[in-house]
Parts: structure tokens; sequence; C-alpha cells
């Protein structure tokens, strides 16, 4: 099998566990939206949008370090050094969140339910000791039993928020005198949707015993100083990374146009509603990043290897174009997931968002020349310049325009980390990427999205436009196809 099949291979089943996740949150967008009120659900993208920053300081770069280390050396010492150091540190991270648990919540803007922190020190915690784990069987290239596992949690958080804020209300209600109903709190959903990813965290380790008893209290200090010196700039790579992808959402309930804390919560939950619709891309580029970054490494020694990563980046690129066609041509079909017809007002902001996670895709890919080189550092300038980017556009924009600043934010983020990642990168790490032949592949996409809006213009007809969008989506394809027919044939017909 060829190393791209075998990447293309475990990224399907990356592929089946994220998109199973992202499914989480997108197959809850139309039960949610419908559930939760717009203040709701702008508290609960809230409080999910801290999460990621937690997780940054807890893995603390050691799931990077361990398979740079992992891949090269005694991958048995590198596991316990790591799953200690990330022991400690989260004990830390747990302590600090049970202590100042109300002062964040007034940060966060929902001081009337400090109570959510501590659920999210739980979350966190649990998600945590998983971590280490999970990374061991992708450098194992086990992706099978990932996916499992992933999906049977993902599972147990479905049915559990499923009960939590249908049955058991329902229940209560039916019941007042009954056990259930005395426990059962109303306006407690966004703590219900907690407690849920806690019991699915919990699973999840239970899945994981065979890994975490393997878990030896072994720590080498040397060898950790030299994963720490690996990972200490990616910390500030993850800080940049996550002030790029979720602040936005911190951001608009802080400083958004609506007048109230509840009304720019209400645009927090429009913003963050039609950001699921973005799924297709984030699935696409997290299912890759899951699969590539041990593929990457593993592939390093190899003389082929940047012949190798410029392949990769271009079926990458095309993959993202299909999928962005996928959404906006078909957008009014996409958009009957947000139950809440109110919310569809945000839908403007899709194309933007996805153009966007095109570039936070190509981003990733093209990150491996400072993960290669040990220039590690070189990543965190360029995602804190994004982070410049993100915060200054959002605070300068978003008391006018609300959450289409948000959407442009994130495009002229990602779209200025692209560009430098590539310049810089050709300095240090040249790889042959096809870059006239993508420049080309993304214009032809705009031109199509470009056509299917004039005919929007022009004609009511859904059927017909429906029609018209699926002829465009598969020309597209079947001119790529044609273009890169003997790529196509080497990387199927080798062995």
């Amino acid at each position: 099998m060829s190393s791209i099949k075998k990447l293309a291979s475990q990224t399907a089943w990356y592929g089946l566990s994220s998109i199973a996740a992202r499914f989480i949150s997108y197959l809850l967008t139309p039960y949610l939206t419908y559930k939760l009120t717009q203040v709701a659900y702008g508290e609960q993208s809230i409080v999910y949008s801290f999460i990621p920053f937690l997780n940054v300081i807890i893995t603390h770069g050691m799931e990077t370090a361990y398979f740079r280390f992992g891949s090269q050396e005694n991958e048995e010492k590198i596991y316990h050094t790591s799953s200690i150091s990330m022991i400690l540190v989260t004990s830390l991270v747990i302590a600090g969140l049970l202590i100042w648990g109300a002062p964040i919540a007034t940060l966060l803007q929902i001081n009337l339910h400090p109570e959510y922190i501590k659920l999210v020190a739980w979350v966190v915690g649990l998600d945590a000791l998983a971590t280490i784990p999970f990374s061991r069987l992708r450098l194992e290239g086990k992706p099978k039993r990932f996916a499992f596992i992933k999906v049977g949690g993902i599972l147990i958080n479905i049915l559990a928020t499923y009960t939590f804020i249908s049955t058991i209300p329902h229940f209560a209600n039916s019941h007042p005198e009954s056990f259930i109903a005395k426990l059962y709190t109303p306006g407690f959903e966004v703590g219900y949707i907690l407690i849920a990813n806690i019991i699915q965290n919990v699973f999840v380790l239970l899945l994981l015993q065979k890994e975490i008893r393997s878990l030896k209290f072994s720590f080498d200090f040397s060898l950790w100083r030299q994963m720490m010196v690996y990972a200490l700039p990616l910390i500030l790579v993850g800080f940049g990374g996550m002030i790029n992808e979720t602040m936005d959402r911190i951001m608009l309930g802080w400083w958004g146009p609506g007048g109230s804390p509840d009304a720019n919560k209400a645009l927090v939950g429009i913003y963050s509603a039609c950001y699921k619709l973005a799924i297709l891309i984030t699935i696409s580029v997290q299912a890759f990043r899951m699969g590539a970054e041990p593929f990457f490494f593993k592939q390093a020694e190899s003389q082929n290897a940047p012949k190798t990563y410029a392949r990769v980046m271009k079926f990458f690129v095309i993959t993202l174009c299909v999928m962005f066609l996928a959404v906006v041509l078909f957008l009014d079909i996409w958009k009957e997931f947000i139950r809440n017809p109110e919310m569809y007002v945000g839908l403007s902001v899709v194309p933007i968002l996805l153009m966007a996670n095109i570039f936070l895709g190509i981003y990733y890919n093209l990150s491996i020349w400072y993960k290669l080189s040990n220039k590690t550092m070189a990543g965190a300038w360029i995602t804190l310049l994004g982070a410049v980017i993100t915060i200054a556009i959002n605070y300068i924009a978003i008391p006018h325009f609300g959450y289409m600043a948000s959407a442009w934010a994130t495009f002229f983020c990602y779209g200025t980390m692209m560009v430098v990642s590539y310049q810089w990168g050709q300095k240090v790490y040249p790889i042959p990427y096809a870059t006239k032949k993508l420049i080309a592949y993304f214009v032809i996409t705009l031109i199509l999205y470009g056509i299917n809006n004039l005919l929007h213009l022009i004609s009511n007809n859904q059927p017909f436009n429906y029609l018209f969008a699926s002829i465009l989506l598969v020309c597209f394809i079947i001119f790529v196809t044609r273009i890169e027919k003997k790529e196509l044939q080497f990387i199927f017909n080798k062995k």
C-alpha cells in the first residue's frame, strides 16, 4: 500500500470518529436550537469556547511532543513521562477552576451560574486523562480502535444529553412529587449538557483501561526537559489557535451591539449555530490532522518526503474545495438543521467561515515544516500574528457589525497565517507544492459559487436551483478528476 493510501485509510477512520464527534454538536444543533432559548444557546457556546483554552494549558504541547519523540526514541519512556506531566498540570488547572470559579464565571458573563465552571473542571480533567492514551493509539496506527472508542463515547453523550434535556424534564413535570422532580433544576440546561459530557468522558476512560493501566509512574526529568523545550512554543501556538478559533464567541458576548448581556448572548447563539454549518470543512480538517501528524513524522526520513507532502496537500485542497461547494451550493438545505428560523439571519457568515477554515486546513498542512525542523517557535509567532489580527478586527468591528466582524476576522486571520507559513516554510524546508494549480482550483470554486448566486437572483424555482447546483458540483469533480488522472492512477495502482 502506498504511503498516501495508508494516510487516506487512517484518515478515513479518524474521519469516522471526527464526523461522529462533530455530529454531537451538529445533530444536536437542531435539537438544542429548538429546546434552548437563544440566550441559553449563547451561554452554552461561550462555555464551550472557554474549554479549549483550558485544554491548551493541560496538554501544554505534550501530545505533539509525544509524536515527535515517540516516533524516534523509547516510546514507553516517552509515554510514561508525558502522561505524568499531563496529570500534574491537570491537577493544577482543576484546582484553579475550583478556587476561582466565581470570578471566571463573571468574566465569561455567566455569573448567574458559577457552578458551570466546576463542571467544566470535571470535563477537562477527565478528558485530559484520555489524551496521551489516544495519542498512543494514533502513533501505533490503530485508527479502528480509536474510532470505536470515540464513537462509543459520542453515542453515550447524545443519549445522556437527550435524557437530561427532554426525558427527565418531561417526567418531572408529569410526576411533580417524584424524587427525580425534586432533583431536577429548571433553567440549568447548560449544566446538564456539561454533565452529559462528563458521563461521556468516564465511559471513554473505561474503554481505554488497557492503555491507562499500562502507565507506570516513571518520570525521566532529563527527557521531560527536552520535550518541554520542543513543546513550550506549541503552547503559544495553542493559545493563539484558540483565540483564532473560539475567542470570537467570548468577544462577541463582551462587545456585541446587542445593547445588553442577554442580547449579546443571543447574537453568540446565532453565530455559533450558523458556524456549525461549516461542519464538512471542519470535519475534513480535524480528520486530516488526526491522521497526518504521526504520518508526517514517520515519513520525515524518506527521500521522497517533500514530494509526498506536496501530493498530500494537493488532494487535501481538492477535497476541501468539493466540501465548500457541497455546503454553499445547497445552503438552503443545510440551514434546516437550525430549527430556530430566527437564527437564519446569520447565514451570510457561512461562506466566509467555510473559506476561512479551508485556509486553516492548509495552514495545518503547511505547519509540518517547523515541526520537522524543530523550529516550533516559528509556529508560535505565526499563530500569535493571527491572534493579533483576530483580536484587533473583533475589537474594532464587533460593536458596529456584530458577528459579521467575527466571521471576517476569522477569514483574514487564517488567510494571513496560511500565506506567512507558506512563504517562511519554503525558505526553511522547501516542498514542491503545486501552488499555481491549487490557486486555479480555488478560483474555479469561487466562480462556480458566484454563478450559483447569480442563478438565485433570477430564479425562485428550488428544484431547478438544486439541479443546477448538482450539475455545477459534478462538473467540478469531473474536471478535477480528469486533470489529476495520472496522479490518481499512480496512487491507486501503487502497492
